[in-house]
């Protein structure tokens, strides 16, 4: 009897990610249909996991892309059709237990098209003025800052040691 890994998703208007949390998954077998039958396989630990899932809707087998790696695989799905999926799964009622949602890769439908506005690619930071100083060595300290200087300096006038005060030690 095969286990089930977890299995994340997200999606975007036009794609799926599908993450199969599956860490040093060995025989690794992807099958993509395009009417969106999902199919996956592999061994860890000598033990088979298998996923077989029904897709909401169609998908574009020929531009979807997977990338194997060491912690997971991660499998970037095209929708045949651009449009919001109300569920990941066909079948209606509640997701099986080893379904979550990808929270980390997640955009809602209303940000998709905020996000996409806001592309910093080639943006140079560095040019930009933010205001504000650059951390100033002159500023005054707060007051348990103040307290533990003047306990220290006093400690040291007692052992006859020379104290360097702060502005001193910046001198040096």
């Amino acid at each position: 009897m095969s286990r089930h890994p977890t299995l994340k998703w997200a999606q975007r208007s036009d794609k799926i990610y599908l993450t199969v949390d599956l860490p040093d998954a060995k025989d690794v077998k992807l099958k993509l249909e395009p009417e969106g039958k999902f199919i996956f396989s592999a061994t860890k630990d000598n033990l088979p996991y298998e996923v077989d899932i029904d897709l909401h809707d169609k998908v574009n087998v020929e531009e979807s892309k997977v990338s194997i790696g060491v912690r997971s695989i991660v499998y970037v799905i095209e929708k045949a059709e651009k449009k919001w999926w109300g569920r990941l799964l066909k079948q209606e009622g509640k997701p099986p237990v080893f379904l979550k949602v990808d929270w980390d890769k997640w955009v809602d439908e209303e940000d998709e098209n905020e996000k996409a506005g806001m592309d910093f690619d080639d943006m140079d930071f560095s040019k930009l003025d933010m205001g504000g100083d650059d951390y100033d060595m002159d500023e005054p300290k707060d007051e348990e800052e103040e307290i533990e200087a003047k306990e220290e300096e006093e400690e040291s006038k007692k052992e006859g040691e020379p104290v360097a005060t702060d502005a001193e030690a910046a001198k040096a």
